[in-house]
């Protein structure tokens, strides 16, 4: 035997010797079909036994990712999704502000976002640092967030900082509490992703606004903003005071709550009571910050003493509108700047923030609730009569009711830490407001809740307009202007129904401020997205945002 032959396999012999313990060894006594190989029935792309395959009709097999479907017909295909002259590219105003420009990409595909301009901000050769740049945006977008702003606004100057430093492949994402972005320098390298949480709110328009400024400066192609100047500029606002002391906050918070209660029928002594009450509930919501106790404890605690003044009055049997004593005190606490947000988020497709935002404002206004309502419980218990009626007697004083407009957006203005060259414009827009609410109305007839919408559509168009006169947040021209048409004396006169066990006609009222809520937060976002339509910004005639907030 050759040795080509000893190397050959005996296959009968290896087959069923007993000394392979191999598993894959056929055990003795069990015939092997020829091939010796694994049954081609067994196989689950076999065709059974019976069953014609059919054949394909092209040329590519069956099955295949290139073969035309059967039915499939050449002339009832539906157009390509490219159309023949391609996509109109998308030129972007260079002198619109930056969240035009900003929002006009962030609305539209990856794809087709225009390139960034040469960046002239990078400190070395290679390119600005990534960690570095991504850190800057997110502290910068924290600081908008925490300041009330609107989550495609904070999305919008995000991708602001980074393009400015010639990262253009990023991703911002905001969420009521988080904030995330991923920046991927080509399609073969891995994203880099960073994140912050934002743990603390506060509100300040004055910080927000010289943010706008810190991006604006940016944002120009002009203005040569390095890294090290940027956190230097930042870390100044964080240092920053406060522009009005705390007495000061006290006190508007009382002018607030006594133009209230006279732009709803209250005389002078009414406006004292008022102004009283609401100083004090503001002294005790700040000691029970002090203390360390959340924001729902602070507004029940701030509720009670203005109702509470509202039950003495009728207790003593003084002949004063007790009702607008209560009614003044609320409009100081009713959260509307968290209402506009929530339902701007909601309009613009940030669904999960909008929730978060509604659900705050929700616990605030329970919050109230339960501070008014347990006040009210026990004042008519001792045999308090508090007459809804008597605060309606708001149509005979129009020049009144326009200067006390005009005063509470001015207080709400300085609540609301806004600068002071900003404060005349927002009380303006504030005594437009309620001009046209009380022209429609009163004058013409008109049901509160359109005349709400119009007049709240008019601040956020007027605001929209100041902001981009002066490159700013629109926030601060139209939160304050939209303190008159909150729906005081509406929350109010629900929550006395139901105190006097009057449930169905205290719901009824109830659903009366909710929708006046609503009415103002959609009216102030259409003025603004109205405001936006004058402006060439993007493609002409299509906007991209429609397309987003249907999912597509």
């Amino acid at each position: 035997m050759t040795e080509a032959e000893d190397r050959k396999p005996r296959s009968d012999e290896a087959r069923y010797d007993p000394e392979i313990t191999s598993e894959f060894a056929v055990p003795a006594g069990i015939a092997v079909p020829e091939g010796g190989g694994e049954s081609e029935s067994t196989s689950e792309f076999t065709v059974p036994q019976g069953l014609v395959a059919p054949q394909p009709v092209s040329g590519e097999p069956e099955g295949s990712a290139f073969s035309t479907p059967r039915t499939y017909s050449a002339d009832d295909a539906p157009p390509a999704f490219t159309p023949a002259s391609g996509f109109p590219m998308v030129s972007l105003v260079k002198d619109a502000p930056w969240q035009d420009r900003m929002r006009t990409m962030l609305r539209m595909p990856v794809t087709e976002r225009p390139a960034p301009e040469p960046v002239q901000k990078a400190e070395e050769e290679g390119g600005p640092a990534v960690p570095r740049v991504l850190d800057l945006t997110l502290r910068i977008g924290e600081l908008l967030l925490a300041g009330g702003e609107g989550s495609e606004d904070v999305e919008a100057a995000m991708f602001a900082v980074c393009r400015s430093y010639g990262l253009d492949r990023c991703e911002p994402n905001v969420t009521f509490t988080l904030l995330a972005i991923s920046y991927q320098p080509s399609l073969v390298d891995d994203p880099v992703t960073a994140s912050r949480t934002v743990r603390r709110r506060g509100t300040d328009y004055t910080r927000l606004a010289a943010v706008f400024r810190l991006v604006d400066d940016l944002t120009d192609p002009e203005t040569h903003v390095s890294l090290e100047e940027a956190y230097r500029r930042l870390a100044e606002i964080r240092r920053n005071r406060h522009p009005y002391p705390g007495w000061a906050l006290t006190a508007a918070s009382g002018l607030l709550a006594g133009a209230a209660s006279v732009l709803v029928g209250g005389d002078l002594l009414v406006f004292v009571a008022a102004a009283v009450g609401a100083m004090l509930g503001d002294r005790l919501a700040w000691l029970c910050a002090g203390r360390g106790l959340p924001e729902f404890y602070q507004f029940m605690i701030a509720a009670m003493p203005p109702a509470a003044i509202g039950i003495a009055f009728s207790l003593a049997h003084i002949d004063v509108a007790a009702s607008a004593v209560v009614t003044g005190g609320l409009f100081a606490l009713l959260p509307g700047r968290a209402l506009v947000a929530s339902v701007q988020d909601g309009l613009t497709g940030f669904y999960i923030t909008a929730s978060a935002r509604l659900l705050e404002v929700m616990y605030f206004f329970v919050g109230i609730v339960i501070g008014v309502l347990t006040v009210l419980y026990f004042g008519v218990k001792l045999g308090g009569r508090l007459n809804p009626d008597v605060a309606l007697n708001t149509s005979e004083r129009p020049l009144l009711q326009i200067a006390a407009s005009m005063v509470l957006s001015l207080t709400f203005a300085v609540l609301l830490q806004q600068e002071r060259s900003t404060v005349l414009a927002v009380t303006l827009n504030g005594g437009v407001a309620w001009s046209v609410y009380g022209a429609m109305h009163y004058a013409g007839g008109i049901s509160p809740v359109a005349s709400t919408a119009v007049a709240a559509g008019l601040v956020g168009l007027f605001g929209q307009l100041l902001s981009r006169y002066r490159f700013a947040s629109a926030l601060p021209y139209t939160t304050a202007a939209i303190g008159p048409l909150l729906p005081g004396s509406a929350t109010y006169f629900g929550l006395l129904s139901m105190a006097q066990n009057e449930v169905d006609k205290g719901l009824v009222s109830l659903a009366k401020a909710a929708s006046l809520a609503m009415a103002i937060a959609i009216g102030v976002n259409l003025g603004s997205e109205i405001s936006r339509l004058t402006l060439r910004v993007g493609s002409a005639g299509k906007r991209s945002a429609a397309k987003r907030t249907r999912g597509f």
